[in-house]
């Protein structure tokens, strides 16, 4: 079992506020060289600790101004593996989930408009066969978004899973 220790949850909390951050920075805040911050980031990688980089975009500035969460409840749970595949189809759904509760599913996308929301519920996911029934939740504005805190101490097993260290 690799363990995630201080130095790892130091790097992984600078990273993860400003990706674009250079190397050398990181290694100066940290107390290390830039060497130990590249091999630590690619551990990291290798761990699957950190799973993708990019950069986030404003999906209102793009003209995607109403997001929502839609609820979908199938005909039987086990659709969902012939679901998926047809809302990756929708590149405006940007996550889908399996899930406990009233919903089978939960999906987040975003639309231009109410227009083209109801066109995307109407006229897409709710013609996906095995979908009976969505439920359509708008989001009014986002309070905040976040990574999860990297502060605790956690390890990883072979699995991939955290454990409490």
């Amino acid at each position: 079992m690799e363990k995630i220790d201080k130095l790892d949850r130091k790097i992984l909390s600078i990273i993860m506020r400003n990706a674009r951050i250079p190397s050398k920075d990181v290694a100066t805040e940290c107390g290390v060289s830039r060497a130990a911050v590249h091999q630590r980031i690619q551990r990291l990688i290798d761990m699957n600790v950190i799973v993708g980089s990019g950069y986030r975009v404003n999906p209102k500035i793009l003209g995607y101004r109403t997001c929502t969460y839609i609820g979908l409840k199938l005909e039987k749970g086990s659709m969902y593996k012939l679901v998926v595949p047809e809302l990756l189809r929708i590149p405006e759904v940007i996550e889908c989930h399996f899930t406990t509760g009233p919903y089978t599913m939960m999906c987040k996308l975003y639309a231009r408009d109410n227009e083209h929301l109801m066109e995307l519920v109407n006229g897409k996911i709710q013609d996906i066969p095995g979908v009976a029934e969505t439920e359509t939740l708008i989001s009014l504005e986002e309070s905040f978004s976040r990574e999860i805190p990297v502060e605790q101490k956690a390890i990883i097993d072979n699995e991939n899973s955290f454990k409490e260290e």
